[in-house]
């Protein structure tokens, strides 16, 4: 093949080939400058400015004024509609012919009203196809419309990418003319380019990489980029290369399109409704070419915007998803956060998104696809069994900052012991560009090998959209199955788990949480957006109990069903694994604020209209109970208002500014308050009738400035500055508090991370703990006590930052509540408090979804160490034998324990991506309860339900009698949601979990007209196998350790 001698200079031939194709050297000589042909002006180029995001129709009947290619546009955000007016030159005749754009913005071309080519440089899509080969009878002119949003595919970070956005940001179209596209040149690239990337990536080791380097050296000799004549005889020698094929025992990489997209991150969430149509739009140009293209593509909520706002390309959607090429997974609403979100929560993302696929394509996604969040809860395996989905899909954990997952395709075990076959791609990306590269890093990499022989790799431009190309595509079909590298086949992520299943003999298991570590400080950021999410998980839990009970006890009563699913699908939105987590800019906190308090009124409407449909209203206060424990705890009544407060909600109006109205707040409102201890049955309602406690609240100023409370059940003493000095459990006369300890003791910690501001707090931070010590306002008595202590106090974190708290004890509460206010602006600082406890063990425990897992207070491994900031829900446990402490909180998720100190990380203030990231005031509760016993049997489970699911207030007739809906045999189940089936009226599910971690059998006792009970899934298809046994005393159920049992409840 090679008539001249070749020098055996590696570095001279492979950087000649390079060159040869280079878009910077030499382009007046080489290939690439013949890329494109004959070029031509446009007809005439207008535009129009837009504020907003309009329609096309809209657009389309606005004044065009000439624009000149440069002029510059904007702001940031807004959106320039172009008219395109163009004349296709006849001596063109059998050329392929593109419109060449290239714009700083993403655009989209529409044509004939209907979009048609998403445009994005960064994303490497610069020109529209106006034909293929021009022929006579097509026409020659012709109009466009393209819109170009002020923004780029990572939105408009100023100097970096994760920067707050330039909000005066300028735009252009820097390129806009007709182009004849040499497509034989094109196809020449490629094969130059990965005969390139071969001999680059198979070194100088391997003789394939050699061959490699003399086919192309030789392609060189043979070509000249002047005459296209000699195009074939190159071309014939890399097909020649290509078609050596491999041995059967290759690996075998199954290629799927794909394009993850941020449902919001650097960008608002409106934007994202265009990314999913620039993308999708172009991914269905692709099918029209490539019939054996597959593209897989997740969250039902980005196919319900493109639905609303796309209607015909959600038509060619739907075409495509019929053929096998355009492939719904994951089964979710969107892709949440792994850590974050509710138990039930997570239940609902997999019954929103997994109906609306059955009902928009009439598929049932059997992969969890989560490639980009940031840890995996534990029990996230049985929710997708329960969801009718056996395998997942990630790769975030390649991410690791201290260790290296050892796995890429393995069994992920649950906290039940439900299994799921997991794969993440050994290429550790979902935006690889079907590279050389990426081939041979998903041999290289894979930690399975002789275990597993083939492996995702998916291709496209990824996070703020635009997908595949043809060129990923030309390169894919090339390397098929060519000798060196592994086999290519474009695939499914059905047929990829179907080869892994059948090869799963050898797999290893990886029992518990899949742990991310890194973007740790996602657990704290955003405060409101957290506690956001907490409240209204709570609401719609409460509005969802009360209108199930409405439903059996006024038989006009209509569920809100359509309502009800908005406000669920707004919750599930903000779950998003770049919003709840508090990873991204300003305008999407704002959104999701803005979405929270949409929740919350909407919510209270809701509420308020299911508790009147629950009895007789009337001039008395009524109490209802969502909760399956019966309560008896201090609530506070507005004196003579006859709207009593009983925490979070008074549901005869919208939220109440203090999220825990203290009595503080109350009188410096000007409102007379007291307090009652009331007792309520579990999930029902009682008149107010106010018991007496065992012991009252005493509160006793001592000489030294220091206040002693005491409930009879716990005694404590508070310093000056607010730190408890003691803690002690009166019963079992056990201190909690070391003797070189305070516990409530706030801290400052510097924190700058490496890079990713809002998503990490680093290890070293540890080292700058500094305690707030300066006292503005010393500890005074609020209320001396009876039903209810308190003592407030107020410290100053800096010149800018306070922190102003009430230490509250209620008669009959097992813990101790501090009812805070932050006033916060600081920078680059991490406020936690901290509670030194007189508790040896080497685990601590905290709640997740349905369940809890221990973790190690000890450092001994870099596996321990790396958990330095965890994450956990509404409580955490430090216990040994037969005492322990437990930190409950209505609205945190990050925690540390490390020896014998619990820590709670409070607030966090990064400046990337927002810049105002947690600037403000800030309301929250935490709660420390010291118990004997393990924390199942001191209720430290059911403690924090309480703390969390206020009791509700509504109007009923003094002769209301105490009613209960549902209760449970015993305290290991907790019955968590009660809702109207999805499918049939006149039937509820309700969902129960064991939570202890034992095996139990339990009765649900209800007084509900139940005639029939059955067994059901997640998505709530009931299992005619197994019904549900009735007996007189209820309904008789089998738990093992953590598991989730629904069932639907036939009503009379």
């Amino acid at each position: 093949m090679y008539h001249q001698p070749v020098l055996k200079n590696r570095r001279t031939l492979l950087e000649r080939a390079e060159k040869f194709i280079s878009d910077i050297y030499f382009t007046d000589c080489n290939l690439r400058g013949r890329l494109y042909g004959d070029s031509c002006p446009l007809e005439s180029l207008a535009s129009f400015l837009s504020s907003k995001r309009i329609t096309f129709t809209e657009a389309s009947k606005q004044t065009f004024a000439p624009y000149e290619v440069a002029d510059t546009f904007g702001p940031t955000w807004w959106t320039c509609w172009f008219k395109v007016n163009l004349k296709i030159p006849d001596s063109w005749r059998g050329k392929e012919v593109h419109l060449l754009w290239e714009s700083d913005g993403e655009s989209m071309v529409w044509r004939d009203e209907q979009p048609v080519q998403g445009l994005t440089k960064e994303g490497e899509k610069t020109s529209y196809i106006l034909s293929d080969c021009l022929k006579d009878e097509e026409p020659h002119s012709v109009t466009l419309y393209v819109e170009v949003a002020c923004n780029g595919l990572f939105g408009a970070g100023q100097g970096s990418m994760i920067a707050a956005p330039d909000s005066n940001r300028k735009f252009s179209v820097q390129k806009a003319e007709l182009v004849v596209f040499n497509s034989d040149v094109r196809e020449l690239l490629t094969d130059f380019e990965m005969l390139i990337d071969i001999v680059k990536e198979l070194g100088e080791g391997e003789q394939r990489g050699y061959q490699a380097l003399f086919t192309v050296n030789e392609m060189v000799n043979l070509c000249d980029p002047s005459d296209p004549s000699s195009f074939s005889k190159a071309h014939s020698l890399a097909h020649t290369f290509f078609s050596q094929r491999n041995g059967d025992s290759q690996h075998t990489a199954h290629a799927m399109g794909h394009c993850h997209i941020d449902s919001a991150w650097l960008w608002p969430y409106e934007e994202t409704i265009r990314k999913c149509g620039r993308s999708w739009v172009t991914v269905i140009r692709l099918m029209e070419k490539n019939p054996e293209f597959v593209f897989t593509c997740s969250q039902a909520q980005q196919f319900q915007w493109v639905k609303s706002w796309y209607p015909g390309l959600f038509s060619q959607i739907q075409h495509y998803v019929k053929k096998g090429q355009f492939i719904p997974v994951g089964g979710t609403w969107v892709e949440m956060d792994g850590n974050l979100p509710s138990g039930e929560s997570m239940v609902r993302q997999f019954l929103e998104g997994q109906r609306f696929f059955n009902r928009e394509f009439g598929i049932h996604c059997k992969e969890f696809w989560l490639p980009d969040t940031f840890g995996y809860s534990a029990q996230l395996p049985q929710i997708m069994q329960g969801s009718g989905i056996s395998n997942f899909l990630t790769q975030k954990l390649s991410w690791n900052l201290v260790n290296t997952f050892p796995h890429n395709t393995f069994f992920w075990e649950g906290l039940d012991g439900s299994k799921v076959l997991t794969h993440f791609p050994p290429g550790n990306s979902y935006e690889m560009k079907g590279k050389v590269e990426d081939l041979m890093n998903s041999v290289k990499n894979n930690k399975d090998k002789g275990r597993s022989n083939h492996s995702a790799v998916l291709f496209g431009f990824g996070d703020g959209g635009g997908g595949p190309t043809q060129l990923m595509l030309d390169r894919l079909n090339r390397v098929q199955d060519t000798d060196g590298l592994p086999k290519v086949q474009m695939s499914s992520p059905d047929e990829l788990f179907s080869q892994l299943q059948a090869g799963s003999d050898l797999l290893c298991t990886w029992t518990g949480e899949l742990f991310l570590e890194l973007h740790n400080g996602t657990y704290t950021t955003q405060a409101q957006i957290k506690r956001g999410n907490r409240q209204c998980e709570t609401l719609l839990h409460d509005v969802e109990i009360a209108s199930s009970l409405a439903l059996c006890q006024d038989r006009t009563f209509q569920y809100p069903v359509e309502k009800l699913q908005e406000l669920w699908r707004l919750l599930l939105l903000n779950q998003f694994h770049d919003v709840i987590p508090g990873s991204c800019i300003e305008m999407v906190v704002e959104d999701a604020l803005r979405y929270y308090e949409d929740i919350r009124s909407d919510g209270a409407a809701l509420l308020h209209g299911a508790c009147g449909a629950l009895g007789s209203k009337g001039s008395s206060t009524g109490v209802f109970n969502s909760l399956p424990w019966e309560r008896h705890e201090v609530v506070q009544i507005q004196d003579g208002a006859g709207k009593p407060d009983l925490g979070m909600l008074d549901i005869y109006n919208t939220y109440v500014v203090a999220f825990r109205t203290t009595t503080a707040h109350l009188m410096l409102c000007g409102i007379c308050c007291s307090a009652a201890l009331v007792r309520v049955p579990s999930i029902g309602f009682s008149p107010v009738r106010d018991t007496q406690p065992v012991a009252p609240v005493s509160v006793t100023l001592q000489a030294d400035g220091t206040v002693l409370m005491d409930n009879g059940m716990l005694q404590t003493v508070i310093n000056k500055d607010g730190t408890l000095a003691s803690l002690c459990l009166i019963n079992a006369n056990r201190e909690a508090i070391p003797d070189s300890g305070h516990g409530n003791q706030f801290l400052m910690f510097d924190d700058v991370p490496l890079y990713w501001d809002a998503w990490d707090v680093m290890d070293y931070h540890l080292q700058t703990r500094k305690p707030v010590l300066e006292v503005v306002q010393p500890l005074r008595v609020l209320s001396s006590g009876g039903l209810r202590g308190s003592v407030s106090f107020t410290l100053r974190i800096s010149d800018k930052s306070t922190i102003t708290q009430e230490i509250v004890m209620d008669a009959m509460s097992p813990y101790i509540k501090f009812n805070t206010e932050v006033k916060w602006a600081e920078s680059h600082k991490f406020l936690k408090v901290e509670f030194p406890v007189r508790v040896h063990s080497p685990n601590a425990t905290y709640e997740i979804q349905f369940g809890h897992l221990q973790r190690p207070t000890h450092r001994n491994t870099s596996w321990d160490w790396a958990r330095f900031e965890v994450w956990g829900h509404k409580w955490a446990d430090l216990s040994e034998h037969n005492f322990g402490v437990a930190l409950l909180n209505d609205c945190k998720y990050g925690y540390s324990v490390h020896k014998n100190t619990m820590t709670l990380s409070l607030l966090r203030a990064p400046k990337a991506p927002d810049v105002n990231a947690d600037m403000g005031t800030h309301h929250f509760t935490y709660a420390i309860m010291p118990h004997t016993g393990s924390f199942q049997d001191a209720s430290v489970i059911q403690c924090a339900y309480n703390l969390n699911f206020p009791l509700r207030s509504f109007q009923c007739t003094p002769d209301t009698e105490p009613w209960s809906a549902f209760s449970i045999s015993t305290a290991a189940v907790i019955l968590e949601t009660i809702k109207q089936a999805e499918e049939r009226k006149g039937a509820l599910v309700v969902r129960l979990y064991e939570a202890h971690g034992s095996s139990v059998t339990a009765t649900l006792c209800t007084t509900l007209p139940v005639r029939e009970a059955w067994h059901c899934d997640l998505l709530e298809r009931h299992d005619a196998a197994r019904p549900a046994h009735i007996t007189s005393e209820g309904i008789t159920l089998n738990f093992s350790p953590f598991q989730i049992t629904s069932l639907l409840l036939i009503l009379s």
